[in-house]
């Protein structure tokens, strides 16, 4: 290894802008106005529907607001309970709480490091409201069980895929399975606007009045100007944002292609080390967004070693999240035994659409280093 290569800064992840997503901005900086500002929005949100095989989409300023709209259109409110896993980033948890409901936690699979169903069915008491599947770091969490549970109980289920964009279940791609689906397009994403997101549904009534919510409360075909039928919000995505998105849609199975490809040149840096990675069940496809480690449990494994040999050669990684409940904001949950060890036990690796093999190769060398270390 020579000592530019060494030097080269590998980060966790960073997005693939291209001439034609410079094209599509510079058009709608210069262009996009008046009559024409919501043009590369409606396009997108017309891309997106074509890409998921939706009926419904609504181009958001972020996944977290795409998640606070879709549950207050599902009416979720003061009193009620919405049940996700602990492993998870706040932000799948903090629009049940702006809503006045309260986030159950339930430990997770340790196989997808997602919602655990019969922990989910357990947890379900007469104030449930909604079962949010987050599909977690592009693992699917096990739709047909959770939308088994969501029909016996009368529940809603709610896909967050922020990270899942690529991933199918079953022939179903994440988000489109539930009432509906929020995905994130934040920088670090496979598919990016810089910031932003979409609530995605097959719901025609649920999105009529997801749409009024989104445009202040405003409805559609109100005539008077400026009037709206209810208090709603402002979480609308850019016409500049949304072209770039546009562009970013256009590439997206070549953008999840090149996530795949990164993973398996890992998975097979190293196979021969005591952990596990991302899984693929049979019958699904993992869009891969974050290549995750897990050290076997009987492994002497310090991950803060890890981190800081990452650093030492001028790479960046991430650490895994840490299960909401460790936050001290919404209760303590000793019981989950699962989601605690994963997170002191796990580690996501770089991965970007340039990221070289050589690249991937020095990232891999120094895991098998630590992993090897007696």
């Amino acid at each position: 290894m020579n000592a530019e290569s060494k030097s080269s800064r590998i980060y966790y992840t960073k997005p693939s802008i291209t001439e034609l997503e410079i094209r599509y901005a510079t058009d709608a900086a210069t262009h996009g106005w008046g009559e024409r500002c919501y043009e590369y929005i409606e396009r997108f949100e017309q891309q997106f529907r074509q890409h998921l095989g939706v009926p419904h989409a609504i181009a958001t300023s972020s996944g977290t607001g795409a998640l606070h709209m879709g549950m207050a259109g599902l009416g979720i409110g003061p009193g009620d309970e919405v049940i996700l896993g602990d492993i998870n980033w706040i932000a799948s948890a903090a629009p049940i709480v702006h809503l006045g409901a309260k986030p159950v936690l339930v430990d997770v699979l340790s196989d997808t490091w997602c919602l655990d169903p019969a922990a989910v069915e357990a947890a379900i008491t007469p104030r449930t409201k909604a079962i949010l599947a987050v599909h977690l770091y592009g693992n699917l969490c096990d739709m047909n069980a959770l939308a088994d549970v969501a029909r016996k109980h009368g529940l809603h289920l709610i896909e967050d895929a922020a990270e899942a964009i690529g991933s199918i279940w079953h022939g179903r791609r994440a988000g489109s399975m539930g009432a509906f689906g929020a995905f994130s397009f934040h920088g670090t994403k496979t598919i990016t606007t810089g910031e932003g997101g979409v609530f995605v549904t097959n719901d025609d009534a649920l999105y009529e009045r997801v749409l009024t919510l989104s445009n202040h409360g405003r409805a559609r075909g109100e005539t008077r100007q400026f009037w709206p039928a209810t208090t709603g919000f402002k979480y609308k995505m850019s016409n500049l944002q949304a072209a770039i998105g546009c562009a970013q849609l256009e590439r997206v199975e070549e953008l999840v292609a090149t996530k795949r490809r990164i993973f398996e040149h890992y998975r097979s840096a190293l196979a021969e080390l005591p952990l596990a990675m991302n899984p693929e069940p049979i019958g699904t496809v993992n869009g891969y967004w974050m290549p995750t480690i897990v050290v076997d449990k009987d492994v002497p494994f310090d991950r803060d070693d890890l981190l800081a040999a990452f650093r030492a050669d001028n790479i960046d990684g991430r650490v895994f999240f840490w299960p909401l409940s460790s936050l001290g904001l919404f209760g303590t949950y000793p019981s989950h035994k699962i989601g605690q060890s994963l997170s002191r036990r796990a580690l996501n690796l770089p991965s970007y659409n340039d990221m070289t093999t050589a690249e991937i190769d020095r990232v891999s060398s120094i895991v098998c280093s630590s992993l090897s270390q007696p």
